[in-house]
């Protein structure tokens, strides 16, 4: 629901209005975690997306950047109508209203996936260094971060000890380690189906704007293991072995055996599942949006399969067995 003097609302239709000649009302479009919110114009012949991001809080120029190097890729995405940077205002063509979440299923999935394999890897063969900001250690550790900052501490209410600080630094520096080693491409961050619209042609990404130049077996993991809806491992397993052999195909730098992206992945999963745990925990604590925390079970799940699967994350499990409630 808007408030109803919403100054930013109006401000984004009124500069809406200048770009078209006419008056226009926008409707919400969808929201998401940070603090961007979109509405729809309808215009009669044709809709628009208008982004509104308070530029206190949000940078609209990574996102006009990223959306002119995966177009130049092939990638369908966002075209940017118009733009006021110094505001945090943007006219975007109009991707649709369903993502793949509202019906991505079992029947359709191998479908949908193998053309989001086919975008991600167009979005990868594009990829050059000294364009996107690099995943560079620090920022690994960052988010790794988050992890005992918000969920031990802030949701658990847990003191990080010095037993349980060595615990976390142990897992951390294998996981960075792992993450470091691996080729390196454009990385969306953000790859899943919540942020692919069904769209001609299918499909439409969206929700670029923290991309970076890191680990190539990020997107892939993240695209299987998702955040709001989960897959049986052994389908998983396929889906990332198709995408590995797309990737070899295309010349990128995956490793040279199956096995051995699969560990990439499971490490670098690892990193992202403790990454996310402590940003929904985050999102409760900070901005008050706590369903969020409803779907930190699917990555415990996610965590618990490739600790059985990887005994140099014995640590990792051990940690999590001594954490109240960490399944819930």
């Amino acid at each position: 629901m808007q408030p109803q003097n919403d100054v930013r609302k109006q401000a984004l239709e009124q500069w809406v209005g200048e770009q078209l000649g006419c008056v226009v009302v926008g409707e919400p479009a969808s929201a998401d975690a940070s603090f961007r919110r979109y509405f729809r114009f309808d215009l009669g012949d044709r809709t628009l997306i208008g982004m509104d991001a308070p530029p206190e809080q949000e940078d609209c120029r990574p996102f006009v950047q990223i959306a002119s190097l995966f177009g130049d890729a092939g990638v369908h995405v966002p075209h940017v109508v118009a733009q006021d940077l110094e505001r945090g205002f943007l006219l975007l063509s109009d991707m649709g209203t369903q993502t793949w979440l509202t019906h991505i299923n079992a029947d359709n999935a191998d479908t949908l996936f193998n053309k989001a394999m086919d975008a991600l890897v167009k979005i990868q063969c594009a990829s050059q260094p000294d364009i996107l900001p690099v995943y560079d250690e620090a920022l690994l550790r960052r988010e790794l971060e988050l992890f005992p900052e918000w969920y031990l501490k802030t949701h658990l209410g847990l003191a990080i000890s010095a037993d349980l600080r060595a615990q976390l630094d142990q897992v951390f520096d294998l996981l960075v380690k792992r993450a470091l080693g691996q080729g390196r491409v454009y990385v969306h961050r953000d790859f899943m189906p919540r942020n692919l619209m069904d769209s001609e042609p299918n499909p439409g990404v969206i929700d670029f704007q923290d991309a970076v130049y890191g680990p190539i077996s990020y997107d892939a993991i993240c695209l299987f293991k998702d955040a709001f809806l989960s897959w049986p491992e052994d389908k998983v397993l396929i889906w990332l072995e198709r995408y590995w052999e797309k990737a070899r195909a295309a010349h990128l730098p995956v490793p040279a055996s199956f096995p051995e992206f699969l560990h990439d992945c499971d490490l670098m999963g690892a990193q992202r599942h403790l990454k996310v745990i402590g940003i929904f925990a985050r999102i409760k604590h900070r901005d008050g949006k706590g369903h969020y925390l409803e779907d930190v079970p699917r990555f415990f799940a996610y965590l618990r399969t490739v600790i059985a699967r990887r005994p140099e994350l014995a640590a990792l499990g051990e940690l999590l067995d001594n954490l109240p409630s960490t399944e819930s």
